[in-house]
């Protein structure tokens, strides 16, 4: 029978073999802990991004109760600061046709709401009529779900309570237009948000994270390291939330710069991070490719040139700089230089000697690389016949 003994206070259990399994128990064990702490980070990094969204938020429920509640008379203007709120919190980067979608489907839901009652009378059966031709009506205007939902159920409130409040339709739809109006006009002249720094604070996660995997993919790769590598390859998939946030952001940012006057000058900055925020993605999982492509050159034992870990290398430095210079406006030449060395470090395998996942693995940073070159604004066929100058055996260091 196994022994437990006491000390200091606490019940001390026997080792577990020291073997594959437990090993494995471990590394399951670390990655479920690693995901906690992500989610935990990913709340603090998305409060950080749209902190100003919940003071216009607040901002906005508050000046539109005051004008439906102080100026307009309206003794509970509860709907007016909660469409404000809907307008901007709900669908940042789309708050002009969300306004817009909200006060239609408001006037669908009043419009068939009294014409069926004045028609059909009031009671159960004519409630679910109604709103079923609301909803009919709504999506044969836009399909927009919020237009559907305002339709659907300011047209319950027009059944179910006009008979006894009397009157509803008139603060329904006044308390809409005040409600969107007002949290449109936070948005665009008293609290518009910084785009430039919205969006580069969004974009600072996902590329540095990015920059950080392709360097352990480099180093692993240099020592190879298959556990590494495969951590690596991992660590790529955990940036796909940050990417997220990015893209929220830039959508955004891309309504301010449109809608606001005082924004418009961020206009050349935003259409930056905006190109290069739709390649992203692509690049992440290139990135992903390239070190899978590893762990099997390495556990192959496939011939490993050192000209491909400073391919990688070369890889991340492209990916800082392309943020740096996205962030103080310039063109992002040296970004580019570094992505073509890359190309040509890579190709350099091919003489030197590679296997089958050697080969893969420059497949893939000229994958990467072309991602990169896409993301600074080089289009798609400027941007191989760059990768293949680069890859030429004529080029010598």
């Amino acid at each position: 029978m196994l022994s437990i003994r006491r000390r200091q206070g606490r019940r001390s259990a026997p080792a577990l073999p020291a073997d594959s399994v437990t090993r494995r128990i471990d590394e399951i064990l670390t990655g479920w802990a690693a995901a906690g702490r992500v989610k935990v980070r990913d709340r603090f990094r998305q409060i950080e991004i749209n902190v100003m969204v919940a003071v216009q938020a607040g901002a906005a429920a508050a000046l539109s109760w005051g004008i439906a509640h102080d100026i307009l008379d309206t003794p509970q203007p509860v709907f007016a600061p909660a469409a404000a709120v809907g307008t901007i919190a709900s669908s940042v980067g789309q708050r002009l046709h969300r306004t817009i979608a909200l006060i239609l489907g408001v006037a669908v839901g009043i419009g068939v709401g009294d014409v069926l009652m004045l028609l059909a009378g009031n009671g159960a059966w004519q409630l679910g009529l109604i709103v079923a031709l609301a909803v009919i009506g709504a999506i044969l205007l836009s399909g927009r779900g919020v237009l559907v939902a305002q339709a659907g159920g300011t047209a319950v409130l027009i059944a179910a309570l006009s008979p006894e409040v009397g009157t509803l339709e008139y603060p329904r739809f006044v308390d809409a237009l005040i409600g969107g109006g007002v949290g449109m006009v936070v948005v665009v002249l008293l609290l518009p948000l910084n785009p430039r720094r919205v969006v580069q604070r969004a974009a600072g996660y996902p590329i540095e994270e990015l920059a950080r995997q392709l360097e352990a993919t480099a180093r692993a790769l240099s020592a190879r390291d298959s556990a590494s590598l495969a951590r690596a390859a991992d660590g790529f998939s955990g940036i796909q939330s940050d990417l997220n946030n990015l893209h929220a952001a830039v959508e955004g940012a891309k309504e301010v710069v449109q809608l606001a006057p005082a924004r418009w000058h961020r206009r050349p900055t935003l259409a930056l991070f905006a190109q290069g925020a739709q390649y992203l993605d692509n690049l992440v999982w290139s990135s992903r490719g390239l070190a899978r492509r590893a762990v099997g050159l390495v556990e192959d034992e496939e011939p490993l040139p050192d000209c491909l870990p400073v391919a990688v290398d070369r890889l991340a430095e492209a990916v800082r700089l392309l943020h740096d210079e996205f962030r103080d406006g310039w063109e992002p030449d040296e970004a580019r230089r570094r992505v073509l060395r890359a190309v040509y470090e890579a190709s350099r395998g091919y003489d030197e000697g590679v296997g089958l996942s050697g080969a893969a693995v420059v497949a893939q940073v000229r994958s990467a690389a072309t991602d990169l070159l896409r993301a600074t604004g080089v289009d798609h066929d400027d941007a191989n016949q760059l990768i293949r100058q680069a890859a030429e055996p004529s080029v010598t260091p």
